[in-house]
């Protein structure tokens, strides 16, 4: 039985692409993957793509470079011909068979959302089922949300082992509650609660993450522990803290890099990987946004300072 999903062998199939596309994979509220995979082929061979196993599913596709005079076809539809446009969102239904001719440079990001997905959303924020996604052949969206989502998670793509599964998990997450409000109609009818966790359970979360400074721990799995929804936790831990979990994270990261930076003689390289960081280059563009300087800069005022103050003086 073929797998199902737009992401992986699928999509490197689908494109008829020579090697597998890097993709992020994620899980729903329902335990269904959800996925972003980056297509690019510079140099395509004439095709007609491949052909998806039918399910209930979207892909919600973000255009990183124009593809003109595009022949696109779907179940039941005459073939259609039009520009596509970069930085502009096309929305398919996986149950129609899109299809499209490759016969040009492409360079696209697609996000792969079960219907499983959009129904955890709804039946998280106490609405009825999410509807139908608007999709038609050539007809894109100018929407500046999953622009800004794309672009975070493009970096992450291309840098896969500078980021933290919270990262992961929270922007898929606002990307799929995205989709449901923008596309589906989505409106919340529970009352959602504003307030942050109790003392307790932030303690409890803070002390957690703290002691994965790695990242390995998914949102789901931290939340499960006090019996919340991911989308409830992230919400009330930010309440509570200030940030949302990935950032939180990064600055202990920080915390903890400067911590052993006071060690004179232990080198930096081994120190981000102590906090948590996936190499010392990762290290340091963290640090520098966060603390202003760079990891070696603090480190040489710090110390400076401290024997300064260590030394009598006259």
């Amino acid at each position: 039985m073929k797998p199902t999903g737009f992401y992986g062998q699928n999509a490197r199939q689908y494109f008829d692409l020579e090697h597998e596309p890097l993709s992020l994979i994620t899980r729903s509220l329902r335990n269904a993957d959800i996925a972003v995979t980056e297509v690019r082929d510079d140099a395509p061979t004439r095709s007609l793509s491949g052909g998806m196993v039918l399910e209930d599913s979207y892909v919600v596709s973000l255009i990183l470079s124009d593809y003109p005079d595009c022949e696109q076809r779907e179940l039941g539809t005459p073939a259609v011909k039009n520009n596509i446009h970069a930085g502009a969102t096309y929305l398919y239904d996986m149950k129609k068979n899109p299809r499209f001719v490759i016969d040009k440079p492409c360079h696209s990001l697609h996000f792969y959302l079960p219907r499983s997905a959009l129904d955890g959303i709804a039946e998280q924020s106490g609405a009825p089922r999410v509807g139908e996604l608007p999709s038609q052949l050539g007809a894109g969206h100018d929407d500046p949300v999953i622009r800004h989502i794309g672009g975070a998670l493009l970096q992450a793509l291309r840098q896969p082992a500078e980021i933290n599964r919270l990262f992961i998990d929270y922007t898929m997450l606002a990307f799929t509650a995205h989709v449901a409000q923008t596309y589906g109609g989505l409106r919340t009818i529970r009352t959602l609660a504003r307030g942050g966790l109790a003392p307790w359970q932030a303690k409890q979360a803070c002390e957690k993450l703290d002691a994965d400074l790695g990242g390995t721990l998914s949102l789901q799995q931290i939340a499960a522990e006090f019996g919340l929804s991911v989308s409830h936790f992230s919400r009330a831990f930010r309440a509570s803290t200030g940030l949302p979990p990935h950032q939180w994270l990064l600055r202990q990261r920080v915390k903890a890099a400067q911590k052993l930076m006071t060690v004179p003689d232990l080198p930096l390289a081994e120190i981000a990987i102590s906090a948590g960081f996936a190499n010392q280059s990762h290290m340091t563009k963290v640090f520098s946004a966060l603390v202003g300087v760079g990891p070696a800069t603090w480190r040489r005022e710090v110390l400076g300072v401290r024997d300064s103050v260590a030394r009598p003086s006259g």
